[in-house]
């Protein structure tokens, strides 16, 4: 029996999966991302959480013949590593994986790809009807988004392809980006920039009520999405939002032409009636071309680590009818 592993490494968790060639899951781990203080640290965590997976599969890592990951980004392919990830402490400049993982697997068949990248890989895998042309779009600790066009996956010369979430949405770049631009789709509406967005709208307009603990350092996006529907301030940030999202969403429309969009991420995920359906109505509105089918991913948290493990058994066995058909 041969094995194969899926890797997914966000800004928040670590998540690990192995399976048997049919990709029946037989072992799985889940930890924290470290924050540092160094991407070794980071990488460490990785390694562990993948020995984690194989002790519950009941094997040795060198019994795994392919490794798929799905990773924050950006990338430096020809070295396999994470540079300057926009979502943790700037101590983390590199994060080496696809050298160490290989070494833990016993075997150069590691394939990286960007989270989102790994998040439409495992949507169209595991699709009724696998359409050639989707978008997967996370709204998560960060925005992107994985890209098929024509019954092709869109890495890019460097594998960056599908960061939209470092698009501009705002000219005027009233909110400054994690990555340190302003205007970024992500400045506004990612699980880690919406707490610092309440803040500058109530700074922008003080006379709006709100009972949101603005300055509490464990105020977060979950708290603003809580409050909906009983806080004036929290119901603005919301619908400012809704405004981005939408824009957002109707670049990447415009740019690819899908015929689904679907969503993951734990913002998506979590809040589905105030994310992901105020997208559907504004974006019938604003797109010129074809309206998609916009929906929520049915794997939740997992979509990305199933599609990491996707690639391993697509690419590990050279069958790729099975993200082709």
């Amino acid at each position: 029996m041969v094995y194969y592993a899926g890797v997914d490494l966000g800004a928040t968790n670590v998540r690990s999966v192995v399976a048997e060639d049919d990709g029946t899951i037989v072992g799985v781990s889940r930890n924290e991302t470290p924050r540092g203080p160094t991407g070794i640290d980071v990488t460490e965590q990785v390694l562990e959480t993948m020995r984690e997976a194989c002790a519950d599969a009941g094997i040795d890592p060198e019994r795994i013949v392919a490794v798929g990951i799905g990773s924050i980004g950006p990338f430096d392919l020809a070295e396999g590593t994470v540079i300057d990830p926009a979502n943790l402490p700037d101590t983390i400049d590199r994060i080496p994986l696809t050298g160490p993982i290989g070494k833990l697997a016993d075997t150069a068949d590691v394939y990286l790809h960007n989270d989102t990248n790994a998040g439409v890989i495992g949507e169209r895998f595991h699709s009724d009807r696998n359409p050639d042309d989707m978008v997967y779009v996370t709204i998560s600790s960060g925005i992107g988004a994985g890209v098929c066009c024509d019954g092709d996956i869109l890495d890019g010369w460097d594998g960056n392809a599908g960061e939209v979430g470092h698009c501009i949405v705002d000219p005027q770049g009233m909110m400054t980006c994690g990555c340190g631009h302003d205007g970024h789709w992500e400045a506004y509406c990612s699980g880690n920039s919406i707490p610092e967005y309440a803040r500058s709208l109530a700074d922008e307009d003080p006379s709006i009520d709100t009972a949101l603990p603005l300055e509490d350092p464990d105020f977060t996006a979950k708290t603003v999405f809580e409050f909906a529907g009983e806080d004036d301030l929290a119901d603005h940030v919301i619908e400012q939002v809704a405004h981005w999202n939408a824009i957002g969403v109707t670049n990447v429309v415009h740019s690819f032409a899908p015929i689904v969009v679907s969503f993951g991420g734990a913002v998506a995920l979590h809040n589905e009636e105030l994310v992901v359906d105020p997208i559907r109505e504004r974006v019938t509105e604003l797109v010129m071309t074809n309206v998609p089918e916009i929906t929520v991913t049915d794997l939740g948290d997992d979509v990305v680590v199933e599609g990491a493990l996707a690639s391993a058994l697509t690419e590990g066995t050279g069958d790729r009818r099975l993200l082709r058909h």
